[in-house]
């Protein structure tokens, strides 16, 4: 599991090697990025160079100095320039890092001399990447991410008693959780809810060892087993005109607005869209918080596709649920990385497996 102190402002990279990667590309990335910040840090230095210009090699890559005086990166300072390139705004990457703008601003600063280089640019409308940045960017990414797994790597090496359970909403874990405790009493057994959309990134970033969840997601990188499937039901307010029937089909909702996700496979899946006879499914309201979609729906303002077993009438009792019939079930799986070997991955896999089988749950 992913813990913030990975990042304290202690930490510090201070060779390529420093990070063990978890695949080959990222060796590159990280490799990538050292190379790249001694060029910011020296370019202007390297004077008297003879040698022809070779097409064939990248500008930034010429007359790089030797990787043993790469200069020391702050995480820290790496972590806080990558949340204001991805909020493109110094106010609101401060919110979200919960410390003062100004103090952020002194920080991103230090790592551009440390780099030297400008990254981020101010502009009226909030904050935008220089073309040094929009370079730095990515590979800033794949070194938290090195450092993150190299951390937890070794906390999993030296605790190999901890495994932390991820689940999504409407789904219950307890059996599971309940079996592996009593299998292994000395187990430091954790559960956490996952976001709809982030199953995978919990995994990778190692907030969660496991997760049950609902297809679809990315399963890059994981292993994925079918544990039960859930009918997929219509959710209306109590007032609906499809409220209180046996079932319904396609056919008969084939105008209701249907909430849109900003996730294409999901929505191709939840939406239905498009519809068996090519059709597009209609367009209701943008939401990405499940909370906001039962608003949109007990104010009248639409319909949604959803999975039975989430139970939102008895979460909303203004809401409702009508059978749907003739559609693909929703499948409820359990994820885990691919080169995760802690035998309580594989023991909760097992438990999974008898226990969360969808009924009574």
């Amino acid at each position: 599991m992913c813990r913030k102190d990975a990042f304290d402002a202690g930490a510090v990279v201070r060779a390529p090697d420093a990070v063990p990667p978890s695949s080959e590309r990222e060796a590159a990335h990280v490799q990538s990025l050292f190379r790249m910040a001694m060029h910011f840090r020296h370019h202007r230095c390297v004077k008297g160079a003879t040698t022809q210009r070779n097409p064939a090699v990248p500008d930034y890559a010429r007359g790089m100095p030797d990787l043993g005086s790469a200069p020391d990166l702050d995480l820290r300072l790496v972590r806080y320039f990558t949340a204001v390139a991805e909020h493109r705004h110094f106010g609101r990457a401060a919110a979200a890092l919960h410390i003062t703008q100004p103090s952020l601003s002194r920080q991103v600063r230090r790592l551009e001399q440390q780099l030297g280089a400008s990254l981020l640019e101010r502009t009226p409308r909030g904050t935008r990447l220089t073309e040094a940045g929009e370079v730095f960017l990515p590979r800033a990414k794949a070194l938290l991410r090195s450092a993150a797994q190299a951390a937890a790597y070794t906390r999993a090496a030296a605790e190999p008693h901890r495994i932390t359970i991820g689940y999504t909403t409407g789904l219950t874990v307890t059996p599971a959780v309940r079996e592996l405790r009593n299998q292994h009493p000395d187990a430091d057994a954790h559960t956490l809810h996952v976001a709809w959309n982030e199953p995978r990134a919990a995994l990778l970033e190692h907030r969660v060892d496991a997760v049950v969840a609902r297809l679809p997601f990315p399963t890059g990188q994981l292993h994925v087993t079918d544990l039960y499937d859930e009918p997929r039901v219509l959710l209306v307010p109590r007032d609906h005109r499809l409220a209180g029937k046996e079932s319904i089909t396609l056919d008969d909702i084939a105008d209701e607005p249907l909430p849109r996700l900003p996730d294409p496979v999901w929505n191709a899946f939840w939406r239905i869209d498009p519809r068996p006879d090519g059709s597009p499914a209609p367009d209701g309201p943008l939401v990405e918080a499940v909370e906001d979609k039962f608003e949109l729906i007990a104010a009248g303002q639409a319909a949604a596709i959803v999975s039975s077993g989430l139970r939102a009438d008895l979460i909303r009792p203004d809401l409702t649920t009508v059978p749907l019939h003739g559609v693909e079930p929703s499948h409820v799986v359990l994820a885990t990385r691919t080169d995760d070997h802690n035998r309580l991955v594989a023991a909760f896999r097992e438990s999974a497996h008898a226990h969360l089988t969808g009924r009574g749950l």
